[in-house]
């Protein structure tokens, strides 16, 4: 199931539905399944089904196995019976963020080539890691598809760019093996590890990857069980339309597996945390000569099966 958080140009009108205009006259955020192009309001089908469904993404992946088999059963009836405001051309809603992570885990290093051209460019070591890199960037640092990516030129010169696939957490991981990772995955998405190079502090990641709007996120977030071999899944990533990043996932030096458990072996992993599996090479700093966002700019990251996140770069001073 392909899900995600939208809202549309006016509030659905229903009674008992938890959408509202804001002053934007935008709604607030739904929850919905896209289908084929199709984007079902999940919370108007619940209601005139009559059954309880979390109304965020969050609290639907929280709320485990039986919110998504009532999901699957409210997308599989009768589309005759669709009640009004249930369903939306994907044309006509605006895509969030899906959820606000509990966490966000970034895997730095994670794929052989980006680690030869960090050691030119960014003073990384040379040698392969011999356990993933990690870091972690705040919540606050979640943006959604087609939102900003702001670019304080006070603060940075070197705004770059990192296509990656995102694995959302979907049940409590605590020291779990590599056979038993699968299973606490809920999906897969896409996160742009917007990092500014020139704000590394003592070799210290947080602020250069972790500034507001530095984790676009999204569009949607697909179930694990369509896609059940994440290790071969292609990506890529476009400035303006010219590609910079293309390769295959099957390339990490660290698979998905050993991530969840390397992690899981000192951190717990919660239901909505995000990992950030790494990113390949093509990364600005290691262009020749190096090349960086700028106001005006628009990034595409695409993964196979899950679609592509697009934003515009903004000044932000």
């Amino acid at each position: 199931m392909r899900l995600l958080t939208f809202t549309t140009a006016t509030a659905t009108a229903t009674a008992t539905a938890t959408a509202t205009a804001t002053a934007t006259g935008a709604s607030a955020p739904r929850l919905g399944a896209d289908v084929d192009g199709i984007v079902l309001d999940l919370g108007v089908l619940a209601d005139h089904a009559g059954v309880d469904l979390p109304r965020d993404l969050l609290a639907f992946v929280q709320a485990g196995p039986a919110a998504l088999e009532t999901a699957r059963r409210l997308v599989d009836a009768d589309p005759a019976a669709r009640p009004a405001g249930a369903v939306h051309r994907l044309a006509d809603v605006t895509p969030a963020a899906p959820l606000r992570p509990g966490k966000i885990i970034g895997v730095g290093l994670n794929y052989v080539e980006h680690v030869e051209e960090s050691s030119r460019s960014l003073d990384t070591d040379k040698e392969l890691p011999p356990r993933p890199v990690l870091f972690s960037k705040p919540a606050t640092a979640v943006t959604g598809p087609g939102a900003p990516i702001l670019h304080n030129g006070d603060l940075t010169r070197q705004l770059d760019w990192e296509c990656e696939l995102a694995v959302v957490i979907g049940r409590t991981a605590f020291r779990v093996s590599e056979e038993e990772a699968y299973g606490h995955i809920f999906g897969y998405s896409i996160v742009n590890d917007i990092s500014a190079r020139d704000q590394r502090r003592s070799g210290q990641w947080f602020f250069s990857k972790g500034q507001d709007s530095y984790a676009p996120f999204g569009p949607v977030v697909v179930t694990a069980d369509e896609i059940p071999d994440p290790m071969d899944l292609d990506l890529s990533l476009r400035v303006n339309g010219v590609t910079k990043q293309k390769s295959n996932t099957r390339h990490m030096l660290f698979p998905v597996a050993r991530l969840i458990a390397d992690i899981s072996s000192g951190v717990t992993l919660e239901p909505g945390d995000v990992i950030a599996t790494g990113s390949p090479s093509g990364v600005g700093a290691g262009m020749v000569p190096p090349e960086f966002l700028v106001p005006g700019d628009t990034v595409e990251a695409t993964v196979e099966r899950i679609g592509t996140l697009a934003n515009p770069v903004v000044d932000a001073r």
